[in-house]
């Protein structure tokens, strides 16, 4: 499948079409929909636009949930899990809400918007709830796939997106508990990509190194890491390539499951972006490049 639009739109247009054919699905958003919005046209009963009230949009979905809804609930990646954390918490986590929230500016996505919408820090944030499932598709038809999974569970989730950038993946999307295999391995050694632009930073170093094998994972979270772990089994040593910082990221994870593997983690750094930029120069000036990808995987190979 070619992609014809972001993640974040065939979130928008996924999510109208599932709605068509459930009742259940109510989609709640924080000023992020625009002018137009496709669930908003076509079912305006359905549809709550809360502004800049992120909290109060998930405590909301959580009243919604425990009506027998399905609700969704759509703001920036870092409003949703840092400025919403203790009602996403509660709600999510410790009441076990079924409510889908889908956060796209996830990583460094809004570049120009600067450190205050940016946000490297929401897998951590996610991961530390039981029972949270969190995915991070590439591309339109992973996005779309893990919308379907998400309004078919009965369980709370977490989607992290991007901003507008068509990503353009010509391969199967990763189900949850499966690896997506871009690369065959030819040795030990694999690159993990999670997100878009790991995975794009990854496809370029396999393409200078073609004994790299290359998994692509979608969804991170603990439960659906151990399902997948059967699928890295031949992998010695696993470069784990993510937009978020090392702590509670991916490969931390991984790192956990797998004591007798080495896991190495490229990632975004500690710091804090200090000029403005597009995506791919903001993620230069954090070292998420693919000259960082390769040297991993020779320091690794020492």
């Amino acid at each position: 499948m070619t992609a014809t639009v972001s993640a974040r739109e065939a979130y928008r247009l996924e999510l109208t079409e599932l709605a068509a054919d459930d009742p259940r699905i109510v989609c709640l958003e924080a000023d992020l929909g625009g002018p137009k919005h496709c669930f908003q046209d076509r079912f305006p009963d359905r549809f709550l636009n809360l502004g800049i009230a992120e909290a109060s949009a998930v405590d909301i979905a959580v009243g919604l949930a425990s009506a027998g809804l399905r609700p969704f609930v759509s703001t920036f990646a870092t409003f949703a899990a840092l400025r919403a954390g203790e009602s996403v918490k509660l709600g999510l986590g410790y009441l076990g809400a079924p409510v889908v929230l889908v956060s796209p500016y996830g990583g460094v996505s809004g570049a120009w918007f600067g450190p205050t919408h940016h946000c490297l820090e929401d897998l951590a944030v996610m991961q530390s709830l039981p029972g949270v499932r969190i995915a991070v598709p590439a591309g339109e038809a992973e996005t779309r796939e893990a919308i379907r999974a998400a309004a078919d569970g009965d369980w709370p989730c977490y989607v992290r997106l991007g901003r507008n950038e068509v990503f353009d993946a010509s391969f199967a999307p990763a189900g949850r508990g499966a690896v997506t295999w871009l690369s065959p391995m030819g040795g030990d050694t694999c690159v993990v990509s999670i997100g878009e632009k790991p995975t794009a930073l990854c496809q370029a170093a396999t393409e200078q190194q073609p004994d790299l094998g290359h998994a692509h994972l979608c969804w991170v979270d603990e439960e659906s890491l151990t399902l997948a772990l059967p699928q890295l089994a031949d992998a010695r040593r696993l470069v784990v390539v993510e937009e978020h910082r090392a702590a509670g990221s991916v490969a931390s994870t991984l790192a956990l499951l797998l004591p007798d593997r080495e896991v190495l983690s490229v990632n975004a750094g500690a710091d804090w972006p200090a000029e403005g930029g597009n995506h791919d120069e903001t993620l230069a000036a954090l070292g998420l490049t693919t000259s960082a990808v390769l040297s991993a995987v020779l320091k690794g190979r020492r």
